[in-house]
């Protein structure tokens, strides 16, 4: 039995022997825990997260063990043949070569020319398309929502996308009478490109030493940065300066009776204001201290409405769909979206091809720092409202 596993089931069954520490604990006239038993039952719920932590720790280095020990070729079956497809430009290993040299200042005449093909217009350099999808594959993995939103690649432009607002129907028709017309009515969505920036510094000693893995380094800062950003933004953004969050155009699907909790009742009213055809696909989302408060929650039944995955690579529940925790939802407050749950494919994220990278010698010499300002332009989009219900505390 693999260690994972070991701590699922070690999990589950912490869960079940909290579930039943619930139900027993004793109460007061009011309902309430006493200080005693609220101070045990927190505890057992901080051994009940920091196991999913320890899971997802295991999880990623198994994933890891699996791409490190992957063949980097693959074998020869048959007669080799000359190679016919020469990588081109920002895919070649000349700028790849030249991209990481400017980025050290190591320049040639070489370096230079190669480096024409990738110069933005902003005074910098287009990364190797290699190193593009490493970074991209790297903000799926930070960014919950780019996992499950359908995201387009532009070249420039805005992405004007045709979106159904409203369908035609059939009707009941007399022999030889005329047709009743019905058509479908078509909006559009308009998806742009909005900047997206931050600035590195390293050390020139750091910089300068052959065993620093600068490629590593800024790949994983520019990831734990901006991954945050379009996460904040892909949720909370208005649409000024930035993309369009679930929340801000998201339905108001139920509003909780209370401003400062919520019932396993509205979960389920939640849950049904989504029409069905979406339900299949659909994912909640809260914050991690809105998860705390939902799994001391009940249904009619007397069942807990949250519960663990138990399977490797299988998420924890509500009502059988899957939750998934963001940093970036409101908490419970008086009037806060708390609790969204829709499918997100029906977001959409315009990623502009080609993130820039460039090299700032000048801005930060006097502390001994070389400056890395990094962007990278893209937009996104709820562009069917309907797919997504939000759970919305009364305000006060």
């Amino acid at each position: 039995m693999s260690k994972i596993t070991e701590l699922r089931q070690k999990r589950a069954k912490l869960w079940e022997d909290t579930k039943k520490f619930l139900d027993n604990a004793k109460r007061d006239n009011n309902d309430m825990l006493s200080a005693a038993d609220v101070e045990a039952y927190e505890k057992m719920e901080a051994d009940i997260v920091a196991i999913k932590k320890e899971i997802d720790i295991l999880e990623r280095q198994e994933a890891l063990d699996k791409e490190m020990a992957a063949p980097t070729t693959d074998p020869v079956k048959n007669t080799p043949k000359p190679a016919s497809d020469t990588k081109t430009g920002r895919a070649s290993d000349a700028y790849k070569a030249a991209f990481w040299d400017a980025m050290r200042n190591k320049f040639s005449f070489t370096a230079k020319d190669a480096l024409q093909i990738g110069t933005d217009s902003e005074g910098g350099f287009l990364v190797p398309d290699e190193f593009e999808k490493q970074l991209i594959d790297k903000l799926h993995d930070e960014n919950i929502i780019r996992g499950y939103a359908t995201i387009i690649t532009t070249e420039s432009g805005d992405r004007k996308i045709p979106v159904v607002a409203s369908h035609g129907a059939a009707a009941w028709t007399d022999e030889e009478a005329e047709y009743t017309e019905s058509d479908d009515a078509f909006g559009v969505v308009t998806l742009g490109a909005h900047k997206l920036a931050t600035i590195i510094k390293v050390s020139e000693e750091l910089l300068n030493d052959s065993a620093f893995n600068l490629e590593t380094y800024i790949a994983s800062e520019f990831v734990r940065r901006m991954a945050a950003a379009e996460e904040d933004a892909f949720i909370n953004g208005n649409g000024t300066g930035k993309p369009t969050g679930l929340l801000t155009t998201g339905e108001t699907g139920v509003t909780a009776a209370s401003a400062s909790a919520i019932t396993a009742d509205e979960i389920i009213d939640l849950y049904h204001s989504l029409r069905t055809p979406y339900r299949k696909n659909a994912q909640f989302i809260a914050n991690d201290t809105t998860i705390k408060a939902i799994r001391k929650l009940k249904d009619n039944n007397g069942q807990y409405v949250w519960q663990p995955g138990l399977q490797t690579g299988q998420p924890d529940t509500i009502l059988n769909r899957p939750i998934l925790t963001s940093q970036h939802m409101p908490e419970i407050g008086a009037g806060k979206k708390i609790l969204l749950f829709g499918d997100l494919s029906y977001y959409w994220i315009a990623d502009r091809q080609g993130r820039t990278f460039q090299r700032l010698s000048e801005l930060y010499a006097k502390t001994g720092q070389v400056g890395f300002r990094v962007f990278q332009r893209l937009d996104g989009k709820l562009i069917l409202p309907e797919a997504v219900k939000t759970l919305q505390m009364k305000a006060s």
